[in-house]
């Protein structure tokens, strides 16, 4: 999309120098221009710098976790809706409006299409105009003075023919580099979205937490209640009393970070959204009401079209190539045309007349010839460069196999961890109904009341930390699979 765009853009500049020639009617300069563009198109396939080639990269034949038998279910690009949040739809949307990290990308892209219309300038002709009209008084030798006027429009073009494709390789280096810019974007906006998502989970799983230690400390409080009254028939001890009293007051401790916490991630999750922290609440939602979308990756090399950090490393490797050509047509002569064409007249009234017309037109031709090193250094800079890219091009590669492989692991066991830990919740509350029950009869002692209770604590919380684990691996995975992003629907 963006070579299409630069191309539209040569185009009407194309026009607009037409135009200027109708307007003037300068047949000297309009000539050069003509001889220029025709020049340019005949010597467009003249090029001393490499082509470029995808570089090989190793490439799995399956994936490690999951299972080759399901069909591959890539997330789609809006994949936060599969988790049933309306709630989380409305963050993202606002995300997508008023993220600040968001909004620098999107500048850094238009930054990237001015300097790609800058290098693709200079393979057009350059042309200019001037009008001079001079009034001077001037002293002759016999001592007489006279008035001398002179009238002068001009049109003016200069043009460097592009023989050995630097400014093509140039442009097409720019090109690349504007197209390394949408795909940084495509990636700060995938961060910014899995950012804004596992915020968002995390404050539910702390509220979730917070109320857990809320309701545990509810039924603390209600156990000690029961004991003081069993105290003052003299059916409970005072040692009993005081245990439940301790474990009143460690319950209660828990609380106030687990608030602390939920207020920095609110905060935090503010910030993701570009909203001051204030403007922003808890949510009341819980992890056990949101859904679980699907999501299955297909083969491997299907990645290197649905990542947009890939793509941005290869689109850098590309400029890189391009600027090699650069650097080796350098070593090669410039050659420049310049001419003007107008009119010179000493009277407004002869101003137009043939006689008055004034052409000029000049060949220049530049060729290094010592420069201390200076093209050999930069052409060798080049390759370097080149070979850098190369080698994060294929880190890259490998770096997103890796967060795949990582993902589809963790996916898989904080989905076994929740249905443990499940288990684990359901045991420990018939454990301490059954504890109550008991005390109550005088069957048991406060001991195993409290062994019962911690464990119960514990485990909730523990279902409640492996439930977001869970979403946070979903979430990873959404981001480590492209987030639904793919290079063909981009370029």
């Amino acid at each position: 999309m963006t070579i299409w765009l630069l191309q539209l853009r040569q185009l009407r500049q194309l026009r607009q120098l037409r135009q200027l020639r109708r307007v003037f009617v300068l047949r000297g300069a309009g000539k050069f221009v003509s001889l220029a563009l025709v020049g340019s198109a005949m010597l467009a396939g003249c090029s001393l710098g490499p082509e470029y080639q995808r570089p090989d990269a190793p490439l799995p034949s399956a994936w490690r976790e999951g299972s080759a038998a399901e069909a591959a279910n890539w997330p789609s690009a809006d994949w936060w809706h599969g988790f049933g949040s309306a709630e989380l739809d409305q963050h993202i949307r606002q995300a997508k409006r008023t993220n600040n990290d968001l909004a620098a990308a999107i500048a850094r892209v238009r930054e990237a299409d001015a300097l790609a219309t800058v290098a693709g300038a200079s393979l057009l002709p350059s042309v200019g105009m001037n009008a001079t009209a001079l009034n001077e008084r001037v002293q002759s030798t016999s001592g007489n003075y006279a008035n001398f006027r002179q009238y002068s429009p001009q049109l003016n073009a200069s043009y460097m023919i592009d023989f050995w494709g630097k400014g093509r390789a140039t442009q097409a280096a720019a090109i690349a580099a504007a197209t390394a810019s949408r795909h940084d974007q495509a990636t700060v906006e995938l961060t910014v979205m899995s950012s804004v998502a596992l915020s968002y989970f995390q404050s539910i799983a702390l509220r979730d937490r917070l109320a857990v230690a809320e309701a545990n400390l509810a039924n603390a409080e209600n156990i000690l209640k029961g004991l003081r009254r069993l105290l003052a028939v003299g059916i409970s001890t005072a040692l009993d009393v005081a245990q439940q009293e301790t474990t009143v007051s460690a319950l209660s401790a828990t609380i106030p970070p687990l608030r602390q916490q939920l207020r920095q991630t609110v905060n935090a999750l503010a910030i993701l959204t570009g909203q001051p922290p204030e403007t922003l609440e808890a949510t009341n939602a819980t992890l056990a009401s949101l859904s679980l979308p699907p999501v299955r990756p297909g083969l491997p090399s299907e990645l290197l079209t649905r990542r947009p950090d890939i793509a941005s490393a290869e689109a850098q490797l590309v400029a890189a190539n391009a600027n090699i050509s650069v650097a080796r047509a350098a070593f090669y002569p410039n050659i420049q045309l310049t001419a003007y064409s107008g009119y010179a007249s000493t009277a407004l009234s002869t101003l137009l007349q043939p006689a008055s017309a004034i052409r000029y037109l000049a060949v220049g031709l530049s060729q290094p010839i010592f420069d201390s090193g200076a093209l050999k250094g930069q052409y060798a800079y080049t390759q370097a460069r080149y070979d850098e890219l190369l080698a994060n091009y294929r880190k890259v590669i490998l770096a997103a196999f890796g967060n795949v492989e990582d993902a589809l692991v963790a996916v898989q066991q904080t989905v076994e961890l929740e249905r443990r830990q499940e288990i684990t919740v359901a045991k420990a509350s018939r454990a301490q109904e059954l504890t109550q029950t008991q005390m109550r009869s005088g069957t048991v002692n406060v001991l195993t009341v409290l062994s019962s209770q911690a464990a119960l604590y514990s485990a909730r919380d523990a279902l409640v930390q492996a439930r977001f684990s869970h979403m946070q691996a979903l979430v990873n995975l959404f981001s480590a699979l492209g987030g639904g992003w793919q290079k063909e629907l981009a370029t």
